[in-house]
């Protein structure tokens, strides 16, 4: 490859990876926002599935932090960001395991309808962040993981949906908890595939 060439591939990876920086900013920012907003709202509900769902944006935000970083550098860093992604994705669901065993023990009071409101623009919002992603179309094991996060992301919203329709229609608590435990779920396996992915990835380097 000549000095022209060379620098033409080089303009051509500075823009991919100004694209990939522009949309992860994007979709960190949303997740920040509805950590803040599924944490309130889950407090003021009193819903373990809420609860769950923010504690999952939050781990997601922070992963796409460690995704923004891990642009440009070597695939040795790649592999060992999105290990730390899945690592967190792992203790994020022991966390709301733990959770909603306290809340079983405790007891809760989940309202329904604010549930289903929540979860119908979260999962607005997810859509919008796996949209964004998708469009990057890059072999990346990072992105890879931001596209995993807010896949799960949005079949979470669904099953709250789901749980806050039974909760309203029920008056019983249980299927806020049942949901609670499958994010968690969700996130375990999710954090395994990406973590399998990784390995792959930093043997291949």
């Amino acid at each position: 490859m000549n000095a022209a060439d060379r620098k033409t591939g080089e303009r051509a990876d500075d823009r991919q990876h100004g694209k990939q920086r522009r949309v992860l900013a994007i979709v960190l920012a949303l997740n920040l926002f509805l950590a803040l907003a599924l944490g309130v709202g889950g407090w003021w509900a009193d819903s373990s599935a809420l609860i769950a769902n923010a504690l999952d944006n939050t781990s997601d935000a922070i992963v796409y932090g460690i995704s923004l970083f891990a642009i440009g550098r070597g695939q040795a860093w790649k592999a060992l960001a999105a290990k730390w992604s899945a690592v967190l994705l792992l203790l994020f669901a022991a966390g709301v395991v733990a959770d909603t065993l306290r809340r079983l023990l405790v007891g809760s009071e989940p309202i329904g309808l604010t549930m289903m409101a929540m979860a119908a623009g979260s999962a607005i919002i997810n859509l919008v962040c796996l949209f964004l992603l998708r469009r990057l179309d890059a072999d990346d094991v990072n992105l890879e993981a931001a596209e995993t996060f807010s896949f799960n992301d949005f079949v979470s919203n669904g099953g709250v949906l789901i749980a806050g329709a039974m909760v309203l229609w029920l008056g019983q608590r249980w299927p806020d908890l049942l949901v609670g435990l499958a994010v968690a779920a969700i996130a375990l396996k999710g954090g395994l595939d990406i973590w399998r992915s990784a390995s792959k990835s930093d043997q291949s380097a």
